[in-house]
Order: structure tokens, then sequence, then C-alpha cells
């Protein structure tokens, strides 16, 4: 499979794709409806278009949703640094502002859930919700994570994140993203995931998808360079920093849905983020489902999403 051009990803449906300037970069989003604004962030090896089923259903539903493909993803621009979680959580702020809007619900999956919480905490005035799926709050993933190595607790948080440690090498790393078209994505989607959704051709055509998606040029160093950063800030004082400025409980009401068979981000680090939570907190945990819920079950997500906006008022 040779490497695809950017603008491969503007995938058609009933929404349109545009560029919009924030932050001092190109982002790429996809957009449908009208109304309150709901922006949709996704995770490690994806791109816009895993919220296509939300974003629908959301417009449907009366509100304007919004998928963005996040910095160094998809067809935003990929510059070579910018992947640290200040910068990051400036581009959702900064994106909102340049919508033309003054406040949006967030949504994220896996990282772009924490990459939602960092935002509230960062810039709460921009942030009228947040929505994790297959996600957890840093610090408590943090904590599991360092918890496993020093004390060998019993769920191995750290084992499960076992690719964050293998990302931290140069270079190789981002052979073995795209060798084989890119299989690896596929390899950790399966291992991710609930065994039922594996099994269908949803699945094969979603992995297809995020696999040609990794191959764009330049998609595959910009993906590592979230997982370095937040790896190499622990041993630098912006990782205190950072601590520091996300470690108070945000103001923004929270939804968090988990699977119970996710082996990315293990349900007990999830729901040991309610601390960091602010009011009106609702937690879902979903039976069977494992690390990708937006997509295991489209549907029972998108209901999720709408009740907890709707509760909101």
């Amino acid at each position: 499979m040779s490497a695809p051009d950017p603008s491969t990803v503007r995938l058609d449906g009933p929404w349109t794709h545009r560029d919009v300037s924030a932050n001092g970069i190109r982002l790429h989003v996809a957009e449908l409806g009208s109304g309150p604004a709901v922006l949709l962030l996704h995770g490690f090896g994806e791109f816009w278009w895993t919220w296509h089923h939300q974003l629908k259903a959301l417009a449907e539903a009366g509100y304007r949703a919004i998928a963005v493909d996040l910095r160094g993803y998809g067809d935003s621009d990929k510059p070579p640094r910018g992947y640290d979680a200040w910068t990051l959580a400036g581009d959702v702020a900064g994106l909102i502002r340049a919508l033309g809007v003054r406040r949006a619900h967030l949504a994220g999956h896996a990282w772009g859930g924490m990459l939602a919480l960092t935002a509230a905490a960062l810039h709460p005035r921009v942030a009228s919700s947040v929505s994790l799926l297959g996600s957890a709050h840093p610090l408590a993933l943090k904590s599991s994570v360092t918890g496993t190595l020093l004390h060998r607790r019993r769920t191995n948080q750290a084992r499960a994140v076992a690719h964050l440690f293998r990302f931290q090498i140069p270079m190789s790393p981002e052979r073995g993203l795209v060798r084989d078209d890119a299989l690896a994505i596929e390899t950790l989607m399966r291992a991710w995931s609930g065994p039922e959704w594996t099994e269908t051709a949803d699945f094969t055509e979603t992995a297809a998808r995020f696999r040609r998606a990794m191959l764009v040029p330049g998609v595959a160093h910009s993906a590592l360079e979230y997982y370095r950063w937040a790896f190499r800030a622990q041993f630098r004082g912006e990782g205190k920093r950072f601590a520091d400025a996300v470690g108070t409980r945000i103001a923004a009401p929270v939804l968090q849905v988990h699977g119970s068979a996710d082996r990315c981000v293990l349900p007990e680090t999830a729901y040991a983020s309610t601390p960091w939570f602010g009011p009106h907190t609702a937690l879902k945990p979903w039976a069977g489902i494992g690390h990708f819920p937006h997509l295991e079950a489209p549907a029972r997500t998108s209901d999720a999403l709408l009740e907890f906006l709707k509760d909101l008022g």
C-alpha cells in the first residue's frame, strides 16, 4: 500500500469538511448539524472518522457536531513539535473559538478523553461538559501505572500500556507502526476490543480505514510524540507543573462510558478518575465492551451522549 495523500481522509458523507486555523496550525474538521456545539476528539491511531456514527446522531438530535483530526493526524498540520499537553489543550480551546462559539461540549476517546479533561482544566471557560469513552484522568492513569510498577498491584495497568514504553525509543517505533501496511494498528485494535466486535465486517472496515490513515506521511511520528511527551515529562519539571495544573476537580459535568473488556485502559483505572470529576458525574460501565465503545456499540454510545447532554439542560 503506497503512502496516501492526507486528503484521502476526507471521506464522503452528510458532513462538511473544512480547515480551521487555530493555535497557530491548520486543523481539519468534519462538521454536521446546527445547535449547541459538541467537539469530538479521537484517540491514538484514529482520525475524525472514528466518530461517524455520533456525528449523524448528534446532528439529528439538534446539535452541531464537529469531529477533528488532532494535531499530527489525518489532514491536519503535522508540525515537528507541539505534542505536549499544554499545546494540545490550546489547540482545543483555539479551535472552539475559531468555530465561532464560546463553549462546547467535549467528547473524547482514550487520548482524546484525556485531552478533553486537560482542556477543561486549563481552559475551563470553553468546556460545557466532558464525555469520556475508554479513557481516564491522566493522573489516575499515572497513579495506576506507577502503583503497578512499585507495589505490584493485582490489576496490571503498566502491562496494559506496555506500548507506551516501547514507543520511547527513536525511529524504530515509527517503522513498526507503518510496517506491513500499518498492521500494528489492527493488532492493537484487536487486542483492546471486545471479542464480539472483532468478528464483524464492521471491525474489518474500521481497521482498514485506520491503517490507511496511519500511512499518511508524518502521522506515525506525530502519534508517537504524544506518548513520548507524556512519558518524558515525568522526569522533568513540566511533569509536576502539569500534575498541579490538572490536579483539581474540574467544574464541567462528566460522563464516563467504559467497557468491562477494555484491556488498554483498565476499568479500575478509569473508575479511579472520579476524584477529579465535576458535579453531575455519570458513570456507565458496559459489560462485554472493549476499548472502543463508540465503534463497538455506536447506537448505545450515541444514546448515552444524548441522554447526558439532555440532562444538562
